[in-house]
Parts: C-alpha cells; structure tokens; sequence
C-alpha cells in the first residue's frame, strides 16, 4: 500500500498544480491517510525534510 504513495496519481496532480481540486483533495487526506503515514515513516530524515517542506507538511 505505501509502496503507491510515491507513484500516485493524486499525489502527481498535486504537483502539477497544487490549486486544482484534486490536488487540494490530495493535500487533505495525506494528513490521515494510513499509508501515506507508512510511506512517510519509513523515509530517511532528509528524504522527510524534503517533503514536509515541499508539501507544508508538519505531522509525523
């Protein structure tokens, strides 16, 4: 399951264009999505650095 998370589609359409419905969708639901919480702990801490900047994401 986590595995999806670094290829998903929600997640490409986010960052494609952060302000499109999808991509707001997306944004939301990674903040209690149990496999994007599986992907993102199993990250180094540079991999994680990264993505809570890229994303503003502060959980985990």
């Amino acid at each position: 399951m986590a595995e999806n998370c670094k290829n998903c589609k929600l997640r490409a359409k986010y960052d494609r264009k952060p302000d499109s419905l999808l991509g707001r969708f997306w944004r939301w639901h990674i903040n209690f999505c149990p496999g994007w919480k599986a992907y993102f702990t199993n990250l180094s801490d540079e991999e994680k650095k990264k993505l809570r900047e890229k994303y503003h994401f502060t959980k985990y």
